[in-house]
């Protein structure tokens, strides 16, 4: 400020000799040494004011930056997005919160589930039996009640694996069991800390194993694992559009087990139906409304029991993604069984979904998933 008011004043003493000279010269009648006055008092007179305007122009500048800085601190733009779900988190620290995958009973008697509303991802895949079995990938929410929880399987493993996820199960088949020690996973087998589940006495066993997160992040924490790295998928705005799917159904297994999903235009979700019936969560009496639906084309088999159904996880396969009301076919692929699942359109690019809770249900035949307006 100093510097610029003694630059000021230089001027403002220059521009009054200036005034002496000319006032001779006027006196003198020397045309000639008065427009060469004029010109130069231009000059100076120019060079006060582009000195007086460009000192506020740079500190306005400062205060945008000063006040956009404080937006950014204090409004919107400093929340983070969640990588497992796209959605926005008020809360920094839960941006790397431990995943947590839980193995998810679909049987009659599991019905309705608690905490299915609150997971980010659903993995829907066939077991033995003609029973369907879920995997619900939880981050930032936090349900009270979790369950029933069940054994793990091999096919699973593949899909956690790469949300650096600890898994949460009652034992599992032979294969699974081998498999969570060779793939190092982050293991919170029931057998090996009951103290953090509690059975239902209003369910029967083997259906009536629960827990809460609170309950299953302590028992993250006793375990070390504290964090979870991983790349999430690709997210979008909502772009809502005339529905040419309105209705999705998968056909897995008996009338019990076939799912129906219809459309909401008011929520651009999912609203899903089991069994005829909406199939609801027991924690919040709300019906479950994914997002995003996923059917994945895998080629299905048995584990080496010749009991337990299997499935190829890696490599690359059909897929069908229902979100705003529409299908849009692509390609899944899978390098490994650590690898993060890819998603690419019809033409090759990065396929992207609505932020919210995605659905991926597990298909081996091209009737096993049909769609309608």
């Amino acid at each position: 400020m100093k510097k610029m008011r003694s630059s000021h004043l230089g001027l403002l003493s220059l521009t009054s000799r200036f005034f002496k000279k000319l006032q001779k010269n006027i006196a003198k009648h020397k045309l000639y040494s008065l427009a060469i006055s004029i010109f130069f008092l231009a000059g100076f007179f120019g060079i006060l004011l582009f000195l007086n305007k460009d000192t506020p122009q740079k500190n306005s500048n400062s205060s945008a930056q000063t006040n956009q800085k404080n937006i950014t601190l204090n409004g919107r733009n400093n929340f983070s997005t969640s990588p497992l779900t796209g959605q926005m988190l008020s809360d920094k620290s839960l941006i790397d919160h431990q995943v947590t995958a839980v193995m998810i009973d679909n049987s009659l008697s599991a019905r309705p589930q608690s905490g299915l509303a609150q997971a980010g991802i659903i993995f829907e895949a066939l077991t033995e039996g003609g029973v369907t079995r879920f995997m619900a990938l939880y981050q930032e929410s936090a349900p009270n009640l979790i369950g029933p929880i069940r054994s793990a399987r091999p096919y699973f493993l593949d899909y956690a694996n790469p949300f650096d996820a600890s898994l949460v199960h009652v034992g599992g088949s032979p294969q699974a069991l081998l498999d969570i020690k060779s793939l190092k996973m982050k293991d919170l087998d029931q057998l090996n800390n009951a103290s953090a589940y509690q059975r239902a006495g209003n369910r029967t066993a083997p259906s009536n194993v629960f827990s809460s997160f609170t309950g299953l992040d302590e028992y993250n924490k006793k375990q070390n694992y504290l964090k979870s790295s991983f790349q999430g998928f690709s997210h979008k705005s909502d772009v809502s559009q005339t529905p040419t799917a309105g209705t999705i159904d998968f056909l897995l297994s008996s009338q019990f087990y076939n799912s129906e999903f219809k459309y909401s235009a008011s929520t651009n979700s999912y609203l899903r139906f089991q069994g005829g019936a909406k199939q609801i969560d027991a924690l919040n009496g709300q019906q479950l409304s994914p997002k995003v639906v996923i059917s994945m084309f895998v080629s299905q088999a048995y584990d080496p029991d010749g009991k337990h159904t299997s499935y190829s996880t890696t490599g690359q396969g059909k897929l069908y993604v229902f979100q705003d009301g529409i299908m849009s076919p692509g390609t899944w692929r899978k390098n490994d069984r650590k690898s993060q699942l890819e998603f690419t359109d019809q033409y090759g690019l990065p396929m992207k979904l609505n932020s919210g809770q995605l659905w991926i249900t597990l298909v081996s035949n091209d009737g096993d998933v049909t769609f309608k307006p």
